[in-house]
């Protein structure tokens, strides 16, 4: 979704006021949880919806 629209992730963590790591880990799958609020500033700064950037996996192996 930032590809779309040609943001960076530096540019994504300033408008959404998270941290770069923060942000990375949320990228990169590695947290366990998000916020409801951190979605939805994440969602409306890159206009789409929670299912456009979630995705689920079982987890097993």
């Amino acid at each position: 979704m930032m590809a779309k629209r040609k943001m960076s992730l530096n540019e994504l963590s300033e408008k959404v006021d998270l941290t770069l790591s923060n942000l990375s880990i949320l990228k990169t799958g590695k947290a366990k949880a998000v916020r409801f609020s951190t979605l939805e500033a994440i969602c409306k700064v890159l206009d789409c919806q929670p299912g456009d950037i979630l995705e689920y996996t079982d987890g097993q192996p």
